[in-house]
């Protein structure tokens, strides 16, 4: 691993989070259907939604069924390094459009080390093992490449590159930092499909010591709430 601060590493994987990547790709989304047309905008809103369905249904299957590989450590795609290899290529490609082949091929490659090292820093902080984040980048890296390699061809010229690179850039710095609660949500949606009281979890999974989690009948679940919200009630 490459030897920084730990704070840099915290800094580089917060470029990943969905509170920066999905503004920036609603932004990118904008600007394609401003700058060139709205079905190449509605075609990168649909592979990115594909991907993070994907990278949600891998989720959800770990949180709510313990399905993973425990010899990969495997509980769920990296959502950080999905979205991260997606957008920041996408991003990069916009802002070239109006540039020479060659500097927009490296612009994206430029987004795809971003992405990279995204990746990487969700294992060094702990936050994914290797295979979550290989397999993020992978699925995130097609996505982007499927889609520059659809729009390569477009217009060049039809959209400024000036306010195109100023409020993307805006975004990323303006937004960096910002969480938004994904995992508490797609945790949320497991409990509920899969009608289970709590979560799988990593470590008792892969040690294989973890009992399936039991299911609560809803009338029984809700009646626990009910009684938890009047007893919090009283103790104000």
């Amino acid at each position: 691993m490459p030897e920084l601060p730990h704070h840099l590493w915290f800094a580089i994987t917060s470029l990943g989070g969905a509170g920066v990547t999905l503004p920036l790709a609603i932004a990118i989304a904008l600007w394609l259907a401003l700058g060139y047309s709205w079905r190449i905008s509605l075609g990168w809103l649909v592979l990115l939604g594909m991907a993070i369905g994907v990278v949600t249904v891998t989720k959800l299957a770990f949180l709510g069924w313990g399905v993973g590989v425990r010899e990969l450590d495997f509980t769920g795609l990296s959502g950080h390094a999905a979205l991260s290899t997606a957008v920041y290529p996408v991003a990069m490609f916009l802002m070239l459009l109006p540039a020479r082949s060659k500097v927009r091929a490296a612009g994206v490659a430029l987004g795809l080390a971003i992405g990279i090292a995204v990746g990487l820093s969700r294992v060094v902080v702990e936050a994914h093992s290797p295979s979550e984040a290989i397999t993020g980048c992978i699925v995130g890296a097609v996505t982007a490449l499927m889609f520059v390699r659809w729009a390569w061809d477009a217009e060049p010229g039809r959209l400024s590159a000036m306010p195109v690179v100023v409020s993307l850039l805006t975004l990323t710095v303006a937004l960096h930092g910002v969480r938004l609660p994904t995992q508490r949500w797609v945790t949320h949606i497991a409990l509920k499909v899969s009608g289970h009281e709590r979560p799988y979890v990593r470590a008792r999974w892969k040690a294989g010591q973890y009992d399936p989690p039991s299911t609560v009948p809803l009338t029984q679940r809700q009646s626990a709430a009910s009684a938890q919200r009047l007893s919090d009630g009283r103790s104000v």
